[in-house]
């Protein structure tokens, strides 16, 4: 497939992947769908028509994640996974508390939302559970209760079943065409030729005509994603301004830059009743948990986070040069004024990153410590501020900086593990790593961090063991499968160094993690050649 597939093309009609794409990919069809399997007693959701089990669900939504996983657009930035999860955790909270998720979905499908390195304003859903944010929205939304908007609707597509609903409408696919047909209406955002050959003759056709989500699918998304926003503490204003924000894109800049538009109609109709919900029910909610106490504080860190989206989003040279200029002019006029607004410090902190992209290591420290003394101390942002700090003082090549001073969170944590890996203190990393990754799993990014502090340590047996991990939690199986088979290698060979005991209880762990990667690989040859 092609190296990048969430790229925008403004002459396919499918344009870049997102919301649109993905949300729709579901559309596709499903042969051979499995009935789901009920508890006994259960009764069945109400109007859930799908044929497809949670489960078959979640393979299907494997093989596409982990094509994205690899894919060079996809970005794990800790920083802004710690801001996304902060929205994402009270949402799945207030989804469980009101019954729209229900504990076989909750357990089955793989809640992952996932940063794509694209600066369309777009976000998907796809099957299984998985969901995607470009960081053009998260840069382009001026406040965390849009943003909250637009996953909660999403989070509502996914527990009110609507993808699978779609898929099961049509029995014609086997599953692997599924995916196959998902992956090439991705590939068609960066060019047409790939998705022609990707998705043969009327397929495409077929494909395209069903990306969009039914009006009462809709309906409902709304619905339900308007009472679950508003239970998990945003404000209800964000889903409205969010519809407004939208509406006016569609009306003054039809030109392919805004693919939530394409899968997701704004109808006057929902638009009408989403505004009707907030007069009936008292317009805004409380502060979102967790904001800070300082005034605009929740505004202020969402600026910043903003504006690391924007820089993250890679528009290159041209692209970080006005962010720079920017941040020197809010500087002068901060010092003028001794007044910083939320925008203000947001053009700081994007000002400050692009600086340090750009090697201008000087300019970037002093817009980062103009940025500090903007943001007030023992606040929720003095520790977005201080990872600026860190992050800076790395790309410059200065190992000799202080450690953090709270590493509870995962940015500061991997953070702090980068500082003290290039410091040469692996020793300071590894149990803290094997820590997080014991209750976290899934954290690629941990067991690569992991495995490099190891093989520092010269314990190349447990750094090979990581690496294989990091490969697991991507579901990249086959390539997994090949390093733990390294490391079963590298036992019978007897090269590798450490205490005999640690290396006796490693190797055991070794061997059972290769057999279950063995296991799970017949497992889906077995259910690919079913589906096929």
């Amino acid at each position: 497939m092609p190296s990048s597939f969430f790229k925008l093309n403004r002459h396919f009609v499918l344009g870049p992947i997102a919301l649109a794409a993905a949300i729709f990919i579901a559309s596709a069809g499903l042969a051979q769908a499995q009935t789901p399997v009920r508890p006994s007693g259960a009764l069945p959701a109400l109007g859930d028509t799908s044929e497809l089990s949670a489960s078959a669900e979640r393979r299907l939504g494997d093989r596409i994640a982990a094509s994205i996983y690899r894919d060079p657009d996809y970005l794990d930035d800790p920083v802004l996974g710690d801001y996304l999860q902060g929205i994402w955790q009270p949402l799945m909270t207030a989804a469980r508390a009101r019954g729209e998720l229900g504990p076989e979905l909750d357990e089955r499908f793989a809640w992952d939302v996932m940063q794509i390195r694209d600066r369309s304003i777009n976000a998907f859903a796809l099957p299984g559970g998985y969901l995607g944010v470009h960081l053009g929205l998260i840069g382009a939304v001026a406040t965390r209760d849009e943003l909250a908007s637009v996953l909660a609707h999403e989070l509502s597509h996914v527990t009110q079943r609507h993808i699978s609903r779609l898929m099961s409408k049509q029995s014609q696919q086997m599953p692997w065409l599924i995916a196959a047909m998902i992956l090439g209406a991705l590939a068609a955002s960066k060019s047409p030729d790939a998705a022609n050959a990707a998705i043969a003759g009327g397929q495409a056709l077929a494909v395209q005509n069903q990306l969009n989500f039914s009006r009462d699918m809709e309906r409902e998304a709304d619905r339900v994603g308007f009472g679950v926003m508003a239970d998990a503490g945003f404000e209800k204003q964000g889903f409205a301004s969010m519809f407004d924000k939208l509406q006016q894109a569609s009306r003054l800049n039809d030109n392919g830059a805004f693919p939530y538009l394409r899968s997701h109609p704004l109808t006057t109709e929902r638009i009408a009743e989403i505004k009707g919900r907030l007069q009936l029910e008292g317009g805004a909610s409380s502060a979102p948990k967790g904001a800070s106490e300082e005034p605009g504080g929740a505004r202020t860190l969402h600026a910043m986070m903003a504006a690391r989206a924007r820089v993250l989003g890679d528009p290159g040279v041209d692209g970080l040069r006005p962010l720079v200029a920017d941040a020197q002019r809010v500087s002068l006029a901060g010092a003028a004024n001794a007044a910083w607004t939320p925008r203000d410090a947001g053009a700081l902190y994007g000002g400050a990153l692009a600086a340090s992209r750009l090697r201008d290591h000087a300019l970037a420290r002093s817009l980062a410590g103009k940025l500090k003394s903007a943001v007030p101390a023992k606040t929720a942002l003095a520790d977005p501020v201080e990872w600026l700090a860190l992050e800076i003082e790395l790309a410059a090549g200065n190992t000799a900086v202080p450690k953090l001073g709270n590493t509870r969170s995962r940015a500061a944590l991997l953070l702090q593990a980068r500082a003290d890996l290039a410091a040469g203190r692996a020793q300071d990393v590894s149990g803290a790593l094997q820590t997080w990754v014991t209750t976290h799993p899934k954290d690629a990014i941990a067991w690569q961090l992991l495995a490099t502090a190891w093989g520092q340590q010269g314990q190349t047996l447990r750094a090979i063991r990581a690496d294989a991990e990091s490969r697991v939690a991507q579901l990249d199986y086959p390539a997994a499968r090949d390093r733990f088979k390294a490391a079963q290698d590298l036992m019978r060979s007897g090269r590798d160094g450490g205490a005999a005991a640690s290396n006796y209880i490693d190797a055991s762990i070794v061997d059972t993690r290769a057999r279950e990667i063995d296991q799970l690989l017949r497992e889906q040859a077995l259910q690919e050649k079913l589906d096929r």
